[in-house]
């Protein structure tokens, strides 16, 4: 088990200790110790370790931790509004256990505004946030700790982590892909309302990742205008995380380049979805509809698009969603070969092509939703780079 799994089971049996027993009492002091010496452990290999709690997952380094996977006490904490914790060397043993006696306060309250409001230094926590124009949400009453920003920066790594996973021959990891999913879905909920957060492109390099983040994030978003459940929702979710990964086994030349593709760069271009069904499915696990909409994502409404099936038959309803959301980030996005078209522009060619190209249905709901939305769509300028 590696040093961060260890110091959360420790920092969640100090919290546990902190409820149970009065102030000086030697099971707690031994208690906050452990976790403490834990900590140090962890920050002599990572100077400033972040942690994120989404449902019953822990996430750290943008990476589920898989011995953790199901871990109980990650409901609790984000049910609190402790979503996200962030820790440097300067945390001294007293800060830590005041720390500490906060989240078992807040953790006994429900995250009530009566949760103490003291800023511990070298420890930073509170609810998912975003950065932009939007402050983070307080906690309870505007808690001084809730001061984290929220970057995509975890999820773009993780995500980078996933296609270099399948570039070195792995299968791909899903308990991260679903993780990362969960993630954007908790970001996207983090206010009072709906906020749908989307990466810019800095670099073309970053394409790839950029896309597949904000192909998911717009799949969730119109799946929920389309009433679809929660478990839904995610599986279209990690349909539009995955569903450009047979892109991985383009020549990075090809992908990227900046003029007009020859027939023969535009077949190899054209095998993606090919490679991506065939990546999902040689990865044993249970994601049928990832497999679906990595192979249909390129075809139209009215059959024509690629691959070229040999008999007419409708696609799995996320492809036809995971396609539109695809079309608008592509079209929005900045590319070696044309600059980005703006919204209304791109608003216009979806309704222009109802029918042919895209579900009309679909077009609506989503013409609806962005408009609805508008001023909730946060461009983030950051992207972080895997190591």
């Amino acid at each position: 088990m590696n040093e961060a799994s260890v110091f959360i089971i420790a920092f969640g049996q100090a919290t546990t200790a902190m409820g149970l027993y009065r102030d000086g009492h030697p099971a707690r002091m031994r208690a906050v110790d452990v976790a403490y010496q834990r900590l140090q452990t962890l920050l002599s290999r990572d100077a400033t370790p972040q942690f994120s709690f989404v449902e019953r997952e822990v996430i750290y380094a943008g990476r589920s931790l898989r011995e953790l996977r199901d871990w109980s006490p990650a409901e609790r904490l984000n049910k609190a509004g402790i979503q996200r914790l962030e820790l440097s060397a300067e945390v001294s043993r007293e800060a830590f256990e005041q720390f500490l006696d906060e989240i078992a306060t807040r953790l006994a309250n429900a995250g009530s505004a009566e949760a103490p409001q003291t800023r511990q230094s070298g420890v930073r926590y509170g609810v998912l946030g975003l950065r932009g124009e939007h402050q983070t949400m307080p906690l309870g009453a505007a808690l001084p700790t809730a001061t984290i920003r929220y970057s995509l920066a975890e999820e773009a790594a993780a995500t980078q982590w996933i296609h270099g996973e399948v570039v070195d021959g792995s299968a791909i990891p899903l308990l991260e892909a679903e993780a990362t999913v969960r993630s954007l879905s908790s970001v996207m909920h983090a206010e009072q309302q709906l906020v749908m957060p989307l990466l810019s492109l800095r670099e073309y390099d970053e394409y790839t990742t950029t896309h597949s983040l904000n192909v998911s994030v717009l799949a969730m978003a119109l799946a929920e205008s389309l009433g679809l459940a929660a478990r839904e929702v995610r599986a279209f979710g990690v349909a539009g995380l995955l569903h450009d990964i047979g892109k991985v086994c383009i020549p990075h030349d090809v992908l990227n380049k900046p003029g007009k593709l020859t027939p023969e760069e535009r077949t190899i271009i054209q095998r993606h979805p090919v490679e991506g069904a065939r990546l999902i499915l040689k990865s044993g696990q249970q994601l049928d509809i990832a497999a679906a909409v990595a192979y249909e994502h390129h075809i139209m409404i009215d059959g024509c698009g690629y691959p070229e099936f040999h008999f007419r038959r409708d696609c799995h309803p996320a492809s036809h969603v995971v396609h539109l959301c695809d079309v608008y980030d592509a079209l929005r996005t900045r590319r070696p070969y044309r600059d980005a078209w703006e919204h209304e522009r791109v608003m216009a060619y979806l309704r222009e092509n109802a029918g042919t190209e895209f579900d009309p249905a679909l077009v609506r709901v989503f013409d609806g939703m962005m408009q609805s939305w508008r001023r909730e769509v946060i461009q983030h300028e950051e992207l972080a780079t895997a190591g």
